[in-house]
């Protein structure tokens, strides 16, 4: 593991923390929610592959690998669940943009919102949603393949 990683691990340790304070004392009443949100996310990025595919139809792949589908697994002996799409996927650069930064770059945008209305609906925005999986687990595992990068 280099450097950089053991920052950026650190980081998102210390992202998770301050967001999930804001989480749990603000946004989420319901701590289920969470499964909306990674099923969200993963119809996300079937989107954004379909979207892609518009242009360039090689991007779905053939067969089986050309369907669009969300695959939910549930072991309960084992307490694991695992979600899984066929969708963009994200590279090493955007999982430590778009995972291991969030509360730093959310949570002043997150807290004016928060100050200037009465709307908690703000499910989705800032990206939060993903951090609602921490009210229901103690340890979250990411993979992502991106067409363009090594998984």
């Amino acid at each position: 593991m280099d450097h950089q990683l053991i920052l950026t691990s650190l980081r998102v340790r210390e992202s998770v923390s301050r967001l999930m304070d804001i989480i749990i004392n603000s946004l989420y009443s319901n701590k289920d929610i969470f499964l909306r949100e990674l099923i969200s996310n993963a119809s996300d990025a079937l989107d954004k592959l379909r979207f892609l595919s518009l242009t360039d139809e090689e991007v779905l792949g053939e067969g089986d690998n050309a369907k669009l589908e969300i695959h939910i697994k549930l072991d309960k002996e084992k307490k694991f669940l695992s979600i899984r799409d066929r969708g963009i996927g994200m590279m090493k650069e955007d999982l430590i943009k778009n995972l291991g930064t969030i509360a730093k770059s959310g949570t002043s945008a997150f807290g004016e919102k928060m100050q200037s209305s009465d709307d908690l609906n703000l499910i989705g925005q800032f990206g939060v949603g993903f951090y609602s999986v921490y009210l229901a687990a103690d340890y979250v595992e990411v993979l992502s393949k991106h067409n363009e990068d090594k998984q």
